[in-house]
């Protein structure tokens, strides 16, 4: 009898294990010591792959156990010297923005926020510190419930971000004349030298199998214009002209975008839309309008089916909304926070995706898109403003994916809205959901310093 139970659980762990999802998070880096997601971690399946200054799966990343640090060229996908980073202040002040949110918040509890936000060196820490716990909150949330999906760590985002540029900028402050050409052709290399370092991620990424890779980071338009300020200073250019560099900026990452998620077909790119509370249709976003069939771009909700007010949205370019207000997830050091954002929602739909993965691995990535697009629930609030025009359902599109193991997948979704319900409406909604206006955590970009 022993013998037949130690069988019957090695035929499970080789089922799970064969089912399971690589998910890679794109992000400023995992905690592989956290002990909610040391179950959670893909580990390199190549033999002796360990720490001892050698490359032995000859992939070019030495080393690379549990993904690989492109912000420093190493392994270490989390930065140790940062750690116990979370003060006091700062847990306090992702408490009352939550609270903010779901308009509960005191007056006094509002002048503390205001006062924080007046403190240079409270600003500093709360911008480290988010750029440190963001990707570990990312990865809890993008294998949550979920215990066979794997997290491929893979850092894009360092800790502390440098203004970029200066050799972009010295270049424009020595010439003469045709500003407005010099600046776009600055910020159009500076895109290309972005997609370039990229397209090696995602050729990362497609090297080890990633079936869903989540991105919550971007450069939004306040951050492209303030690149486009920076560049375009030398020339004194006007205001309209700011506006059209930033706008130029955006569009070449963008096209030139497709580059990199085209370096790995097979996986489903998940993209944050961004926390500025702009329409990308009009002004733009990175990565995240990125026009390809492996992308789907996420808006956040606070409570289902209304947006939350710093959401970006486009009926256009942002594909479906998901939860991203007080989402409670791990952070470094074995603790755990609420935080909010369209960062929290992206990963939910890539929990999704590797969800949708898992039921069925002959699906393709444009597939998985269709189906969680398809299953969304829908609300006439969102018929201006999100592409699906609705909150993803997750029970929903895993019973959809389910489905396609029998029938078409046109079949298999319109079965599954027979067999799951549209969520209550007003569920989760304060009495006004009203939102705060001052500080949101801005998702990381490879840019800016926030």
């Amino acid at each position: 009898m022993k013998l037949i139970k130690t069988l019957l659980a090695t035929a499970f762990l080789v089922s799970a294990m064969a089912q399971a999802t690589t998910l890679a998070v794109i992000d400023s880096g995992t905690d592989t010591l956290h002990k909610d997601l040391l179950a959670s971690l893909w580990i390199n399946p190549i033999e002796g792959e360990i720490s001892n200054d050698r490359d032995e799966d000859q992939n070019g990343y030495q080393d690379d156990i549990y993904g690989w640090n492109f912000a420093e060229g190493n392994n270490l996908v989390i930065d140790p010297k940062y750690r116990n980073s979370l003060t006091p202040d700062i847990r306090k002040f992702f408490a009352l923005q939550a609270k903010s949110f779901y308009g509960t918040i005191t007056e006094e509890e509002r002048e503390w926020i205001k006062t924080k936000l007046g403190e240079q060196e409270f600003l500093k820490s709360i911008q480290v510190y988010g750029n440190f716990m963001h990707g570990t909150h990312v990865a809890g949330i993008t294998v949550a419930n979920n215990p066979t999906a794997k997290i491929l760590s893979v850092k894009l985002i360092p800790t502390e971000v440098a203004l970029p540029g200066q050799k972009e900028i010295e270049m424009a402050a020595s010439q003469k004349g045709l500003g407005l050409t010099l600046a776009k052709l600055a910020l159009g290399q500076l895109a290309k030298a972005q997609i370039t370092q990229m397209s090696e991620i995602a050729a990362y990424v497609n090297s080890h199998k990633a079936r869903v890779a989540n991105g919550s980071f971007g450069t939004g338009y306040p951050q492209a214009r303030m690149i486009a300020e920076l560049i375009g200073g030398p020339f004194k250019l006007t205001e309209e002209e700011i506006v059209e560099v930033a706008k130029h900026f955006l569009g070449t990452l963008n096209k030139e975008g497709v580059h990199f998620v085209g370096e790995a077909r097979n996986t489903l790119f998940v993209f944050a839309a961004g926390n500025d509370g702009l329409s990308n249709d009009e002004f733009g976003s990175f990565p995240t309008n990125i026009d390809a069939d492996n992308v789907i771009s996420v808006a956040a909700t606070i409570g289902s089916g209304k947006l939350a007010g710093f959401s970006n949205f486009g009926k256009k370019t942002v594909d479906v909304a998901a939860p991203g207000v007080a989402i409670n997830s791990t952070v470094p050091d074995n603790m755990y926070l609420k935080v909010s954002g369209t960062s929290q929602a992206a990963p939910y739909v890539a929990n999704i995706a590797a969800r949708i993965s898992e039921t069925n691995s002959e699906l393709l990535a444009i597939q998985i898109k269709k189906i969680i697009m398809k299953t969304v629930d829908k609300r006439r609030s969102y018929e201006a403003t999100v592409k699906a025009g609705g909150d993803v359902n997750m029970d929903r599109a895993v019973q959809a994916a389910e489905n396609t193991l029998k029938m078409n997948l046109d079949e298999a979704i319109d079965l599954s809205h027979k067999q799951i319900k549209t969520t209550d409406s007003e569920k989760g909604l304060s009495k006004d959901g009203a939102l705060y206006e001052g500080y949101v955590l801005p998702m990381p970009s490879p840019f800016v310093l926030k």
